[in-house]
């Protein structure tokens, strides 16, 4: 007690020891904050490497054994985890099906890091743990390419370029199927018109009025339309609708950027047909025939003048799950998707050669497609409104501007990837 007393009333050299004292606890504050501060780093770098062994199992995860899921997350983790500081490491994976067709899985990593401060406090080490977890369901997808097959597709090699992209992606597609029909395509090629098949000769649904009056002969072999023929007198006979080759062009406004059924003997609805001289290779419906589906793409000719909106129109009208083709209904595990193409400015539709005119009907196009939640993706090959098709895309990122039909195969692989992600919600 007598020292402490001397201590304590000591007047010389006084604040050193003093502030040796007082220096203690800030010493220990100043080490635990760097000690926690490595820990945090490290946890840092826990979740990074966690969050991307969850989503690369996800992949596989239902297809996979306790052990192997197990034994998968481990090496999935350590092979990004490169924080040697962390101890003791325990990666635990739990996986679940919550609902039919709808998968869970949680990952959890714990360890410990050594302390070299705090350590002189009694805490040699901190424990750390990380958590992430993916939700998922099995999602199908329904997919129209909507092509250009107009005649300046047939120089600087991109129709062959298209057809060599849209076979990789045809392929890439089937593989992303993890059952037949999971994956159906639809494929439309289009010039000023669309060829819907002459197998559809008698289907209640197309309007022969123009066609009748543009295809026959008349009783005075000078006349070739009706309108002309008639109105001299003289009797027309239309043609044996068995010659039609196919070809249909825009339904009256608005129907025509639209995916209105279809009503016999209301001709504003109906699909006209129409005699084409540059009629492209008949479009194919949604399915998963791929055998057909890659030989469509081979058949695909380039000839004709450009417009784009009746292959929006038609690439819609096959996704709709309605007459008259009846595509699967909008479902929350369905992708319904447009991907189109061209090469060109919009140069003739039913009414007009005026581009701008035409510009309108494609937006309107565009516009009713994302509308009714179907995405939109829009590639332009060289030529063509990049504003328009920036504008149709469903997101700027979903606008390929390719500048050499080379770069065809590289976009359309990239969209083809897209497309399979699709199938896997985060």
């Amino acid at each position: 007690m007598l020292l402490l007393r001397r201590f304590l009333h000591n007047r010389d050299a006084s604040v050193a020891p003093m502030l040796a004292i007082a220096a203690l606890p800030l010493f220990g504050f100043v080490g635990a904050a760097v000690d926690f501060s490595r820990a945090a780093s490290v946890r840092t770098a826990m979740q990074a490497a966690l969050d991307s062994s969850a989503l690369m199992l996800s992949r596989d995860a239902q297809d996979l054994s306790g052990a192997e899921l197990s034994q998968k997350s481990k090496d999935y983790f350590t092979s990004l985890f490169t924080r040697p500081e962390l101890n003791a490491v325990q990666v635990t994976p739990v996986f679940s099906a919550p609902q039919e067709g709808n998968f869970q899985l949680k990952l959890t990593a714990s360890g410990t890091v050594k302390t070299i401060f705090t350590k002189l406090l009694g805490h040699s080490e901190i424990d750390l743990s990380a958590s992430s977890e993916v939700l998922w369901g099995i999602k199908k997808l329904n997919l129209a390419l909507v092509l250009d097959n107009t005649g300046s597709m047939s120089s600087s090699s991109k129709m062959s370029q298209l057809k060599t992209a849209a076979h990789n992606l045809l392929n890439t597609l089937e593989a992303a199927a993890k059952k037949p029909g999971d994956v159906q395509v639809a494929i439309v090629p289009f010039a000023t018109d669309v060829n819907v098949g002459k197998g559809y000769v008698d289907a209640a649904w197309i309007d022969w009025t123009d066609w009748d009056a543009n295809n026959g002969t008349c009783s005075n072999t000078t006349y070739k339309k009706k309108s002309s023929c008639e109105s001299n007198g003289k009797v027309w006979t239309p043609a044996a609708r068995s010659t039609w080759n196919g070809c249909v062009y825009d339904r009256d406004q608005n129907n025509d950027v639209s995916n209105t059924v279809p009503i016999s003997g209301a001709p504003a609805t109906m699909f006209r047909a129409n005699q084409a001289s540059s009629c492209p290779t008949a479009m194919i419906t949604l399915g998963h025939d791929w055998s057909a589906l890659h030989a469509k793409i081979d058949a695909m000719t380039p000839a004709g003048n450009t417009n784009v909106t009746i292959g929006l129109a038609w690439g819609f009208q096959l996704l709709s799950p309605v007459e008259p083709f009846n595509a699967p209904a909008y479902a929350p595990d369905l992708d319904k998707v447009v991907v189109v193409l061209t090469d060109g400015d919009n140069t003739q539709n039913r009414w007009t050669t005026s581009g701008s005119a035409i510009d309108l009907r494609t937006q309107k196009a565009c516009d009713n497609i994302k509308a009714a939640n179907v995405k939109l993706y829009t590639v332009r090959v060289i030529n063509g409104d990049a504003t328009l098709l920036k504008n149709c895309a469903t997101k700027l990122s979903m606008y390929y501007d390719v500048q050499d039909a080379l770069q065809l195969n590289s976009v359309f692989s990239s969209i083809a990837q897209n497309l399979a992600n699709l199938r896997i919600t985060k």
